[in-house]
């Protein structure tokens, strides 16, 4: 069963529409403004328990926990996640997913407010709603991802994946900022409540938009989650993507893991963690506006690897700073060069895939981005008690560099899609095209149906 929307399709030879246009769609604009706000809630969330963890420990451990609780299940069961994306109804399961987040922000803020935070038997409450948020997230993110490409044409997907990244980035910069002025002025319960009510709204979004989500070929062929990852052997390009994306993942912990423990060693409070954390967000912001322009000039792997350089110089820059003035300078960089190497690694990734695996794949493209996180806490946390935050932060910075070598352009060219069959053949020009000039080959060209059109 093809998945389809309701609403008037373009023409097939229609040019692409901008990104503006595309936030007017009336099925794609609701699925970007649900977005927008639930994932700066789930900044909102973020930030304050991990201020909040670390009030009550006083340990970057305890605060690496929170992300491990949280991130821990995609490592577990993004795989299964995909698979049920690829041969059920991907709306639904997104929905289920942001339920299940609701409850565990909801839950918490609940838990504070009947016994206040002097009240709770340590950090642990904590811990546990992050790991029911991140149960939510598993849940849902596989078909979150899997269902961006079937709202736009293809010669606008990578229009849609740059205009898909800006609820993130936004949330990046106002979330942690909202979070932290929340938290101080009305105390974290009204914080996690809040978090709670922006994932609800956008499922009170999902609920009415036509469409049905499931996969063109749901019921055709192989679909065990094995299959997914036979794939990544067919094609070991999409390993070296799914690789940049895994380094991303760890390069962006330390907003989370480690600013409170480098705010307290600048003599800062909870406001400058927000502050840190927003930096990272405004610069990821910021990279929008060149973005384009940069995709075309340079391709989009070669735009990846400048991304992944500028996330490991911010971060660097970051951590040896001696004052907060050039830490925030340092997340600004990392930010802008995260938005560079997610938007470049993930529209290549998106092109190469056949619709009836992108479930299974897109899943371990949450593995790679999120199920890093719990690791990279582990060892940021750790270190930085050991060693300090600022080696911490230098060692993050090497493992970026290390993979911005191992992904450059021309690693990715030598491993090419397969040529079998029309369906991959047809895949592979796509990610040559938007590797070497930002824009599908044959894009405009290619013919589609209704069904594949939506």
């Amino acid at each position: 069963m093809s998945w389809r929307r309701s609403s008037p399709a373009l023409p097939a030879d229609a040019p692409p529409r901008s990104s503006w246009r595309l936030l007017a769609d009336p099925v794609f604009g609701p699925f970007f403004v649900g977005k927008s706000v639930s994932t700066a809630g789930i900044w909102v969330h973020n930030i304050v328990a991990a201020i909040l963890a670390w009030e009550l420990s006083r340990s970057a451990f305890v605060v690496g926990l929170v992300s491990v609780a949280q991130f821990g299940p995609q490592l577990l069961f993004a795989p299964l996640s995909g698979a049920f994306a690829d041969r059920g109804d991907r709306r639904r399961q997104l929905i289920w997913g942001r339920v299940i987040a609701t409850a565990g922000s909801g839950g918490l803020a609940l838990w504070i407010a009947l016994v206040g935070v002097e009240g709770l038997p340590g950090a642990w409450p904590v811990v546990l709603a992050a790991l029911v948020v991140g149960i939510g997230f598993v849940v849902g993110g596989p078909a979150m991802n899997a269902l961006l490409p079937h709202l736009v044409r293809p010669n606008e997907l990578a229009a849609a994946i740059a205009v898909n990244s800006i609820p993130f980035t936004v949330a990046r910069a106002a979330g942690p900022a909202l979070g932290a002025v929340i938290a101080t002025s009305f105390g974290p319960a009204s914080a996690f409540a809040l978090a709670a009510a922006t994932n609800l709204l956008f499922v009170l979004l999902l609920l009415p938009l036509p469409i049905q989500g499931r996969a063109e070929g749901a019921g055709e062929g192989d679909r065990r989650v094995r299959a997914g990852i036979r794939y990544l052997r067919e094609d070991r390009g999409i390993l070296l993507l799914l690789l940049g994306v895994g380094a991303i993942g760890v390069g962006a912990d330390p907003v989370i893991t480690l600013t409170p423990a480098l705010a307290a060693g600048h003599g800062g409070d909870p406001t400058l963690v927000g502050v840190f954390a927003s930096a990272f967000g405004l610069g990821a912001g910021l990279a929008f506006v060149v973005l384009s322009r940069l995709r075309l000039r340079l391709g989009l792997d070669r735009l990846g690897v400048l991304g992944l350089g500028l996330l490991a110089a911010g971060t660097a820059l970051a951590g040896v700073a001696p004052l907060p003035g050039p830490a925030v300078v340092g997340f600004v960089v990392g930010g802008a060069g995260m938005t560079f190497a997610l938007t470049s690694f993930s529209t290549l990734l998106q092109a190469r895939l056949p619709d009836v695996l992108r479930g299974r794949v897109m899943a371990l493209w949450s593995v790679a981005f999120l199920g890093s996180r719990p690791v990279a806490a582990a060892v940021n946390g750790s270190t930085a008690d050991v060693a300090g935050a600022t080696a911490a932060f230098l060692v993050v910075a090497a493992v970026v560099v290390a993979v911005a070598v191992a992904v450059r352009p021309a690693r990715l060219a030598a491993r090419p899609a397969p040529q079998e069959g029309p369906e991959r053949q047809q895949a592979a020009r796509a990610a040559q095209g938007l590797a070497r000039t930002g824009a599908p080959t044959g894009s405009q060209q290619r013919p589609v149906s209704p069904a594949s059109r939506w």
